[in-house]
């Protein structure tokens, strides 16, 4: 035992023969340690492995550096199927002592072996599935992952046990057992592993079956009691009622017979049967309601699961339709990767980005797209409305309006900070003759940028639209080329 300070030899004195350090305390620490792993040693020579487990952490919490004990405790994390908490273990006592410890093979046993990692990682997902079926109610889909659990890796405790768990849950107390008597096998003195056995064996003793009584009886006699004496007499033959007038008496028996079926047992009777086909009859009625209440509930069921069918369809067209958030996302994607293998070709990168919305841009797209759409309009948005706008402004002079407007538009929706480009936009609608639209422009230049030379010109096209009528195309436009031909 080495000194915690300065790190000598101790001797059985009190305090450090090196630095003088008192020793009473860590030494009782110590001791206490290594006792708790004397007995975690033992408890896994029996393979009680549950106490062992106690008794090493016990001894980790005194000393959290005790190598022996921890590289145990992983030996017994491994044996019950643990495989996680065992290599934490490991790589835990490796960083410690990073020299000459055993728990270098331990890890290099299981990683140099891919087949039985891969064997490991496979039944722990399946126990890991398992217990989601579990949480399902799907029992019958977790016992089928626990057999292929148990089946490849036999060790693994916690599988072991929960399909016990399982088969406790649906009465099969016989696999029950012979699960949990595997249990034992990998742990003798399991806590959860005991109590599930002392479950199964109180069901599985049964009251032995009631003896049967047994009756006897002589066909030929009957007795009957008669105080405390039991009075057995022969039964009369048929001989003994024979006699000179039975003839008569047989019937007139059967004359009374039939007066009173036809007086007294008949009308019974038939008042039976109507009340019984009453009866029957009033219980028809009330399926017949009840049936026509589930009808409409169900009615009403599948009306509400086609709602919400229509909207699942509705948010999946949101995602896939046309304009989607999907294929506004590819748009954006594709732009990029053209403007990354073309930086030239502006052409096709403004095409994709002018297809995007902005509004949804602004409202609901992530943070993520948003900085790459900003990222890309900052690098090229300048440059393209530069060359639509330059395009526009020659195929306005060359009375193509249309073609015009669809550039200025493109350049407006890569710069709306440049009064020149709304000015010459409006200017193109008005030489088209849809001077509404042209006034709307006119009126959002002059609202937007107040202090503007073109917010003037504008305001001046205005008032000159309310006087004169706007010449068409091929028309002589001298009156107005001051306002409405701004030089690029």
């Amino acid at each position: 035992m080495r000194c915690y300070q300065c790190g000598a030899e101790l001797s059985e004195k009190d305090f450090c023969t090196n630095c003088g350090a008192d020793v009473v305390i860590y030494k009782k620490i110590m001791h206490m340690s290594n006792r708790f792993y004397n007995e975690g040693l033992a408890k896994a020579n029996v393979r009680d492995l549950s106490g062992a487990i106690v008794n090493l952490r016990e001894a980790l919490k005194f000393n959290k550096n005790h190598i022996e004990a921890r590289n145990l405790l992983g030996l017994v994390y491994f044996e019950m199927g643990e495989t996680v908490a065992a290599l934490s273990e490991w790589v835990i006592s490796k960083n410690i002592r990073p020299q000459k410890n055993i728990a270098d093979d331990y890890i290099n046993d299981i990683q140099s072996n891919p087949a039985q990692q891969e064997m490991l990682d496979q039944t722990t997902r399946k126990y890991n599935q398992a217990l989601a079926y579990c949480n399902q109610d799907s029992n019958d889909l977790a016992v089928i992952q626990l057999k292929k659990v148990v089946s490849t890796y036999p060790r693994f405790l916690k599988a072991q046990q929960l399909l016990a768990l399982l088969y406790i849950q649906s009465e099969e107390w016989e696999k029950a057992r012979r699960v949990l008597n595997r249990c034992l096998r990998i742990d003798v003195n399991n806590t959860m592993t005991l109590r599930y056995i002392k479950e199964v064996d109180r069901m599985l003793e049964g009251d032995e079956a009631a003896a049967k009584k047994k009756k006897s009886a002589n066909p030929n006699s009957y007795t009957y009691q008669s105080g405390n004496e039991t009075i057995i007499q022969p039964r009369p033959t048929r001989e003994a009622f024979l006699g000179p007038n039975t003839l008569l008496n047989i019937v007139i028996g059967i004359v009374i017979g039939i007066a009173v079926c036809m007086f007294l047992i008949v009308p019974a009777r038939v008042q039976s049967a109507k009340s019984d086909l009453n009866d029957e009859l009033k219980q028809i009625s009330e399926n017949a309601d009840q049936k026509t209440a589930q009808i409409t509930e169900l009615e009403q069921q599948v009306s509400t699961l086609q709602d919400q069918n229509d909207k699942m369809n509705d948010q999946l067209n949101s995602y896939y339709g046309e304009g989607g958030a999907l294929q506004t996302v590819d748009a954006l994607l594709s732009t990029v990767t053209l403007y990354i293998e073309d930086k030239q070709d502006l052409t096709a990168v403004s095409d994709g980005l002018y297809a995007i919305d902005k509004d949804y841009v602004e409202n609901e797209a992530t943070d993520s797209y948003k900085e790459l759409y900003h990222a890309i309009m900052d690098q090229v948005g300048s440059d393209i409305a530069t060359q639509c706008f330059d395009t526009g402004v020659s195929l306005k002079n060359q009375g193509d309006y249309t073609s015009a407007i669809d550039k200025l538009e493109k350049a407006w929706y890569f710069d709306n900070t440049d009064p020149e480009i709304l000015y010459n936009l409006a200017a193109v609608y008005q030489s088209a003759g849809n001077m509404d639209k042209a006034n709307e422009l006119y009126n959002e230049l002059v609202s937007s940028f107040p202090d503007s030379e073109f917010a003037t010109m504008a305001e001046r096209n205005i008032a000159n639209a309310n006087t004169v009528s706007v010449p068409q195309s091929g028309e002589d436009e001298e009156t107005n080329t001051e306002d409405n031909v701004v030089s690029d």
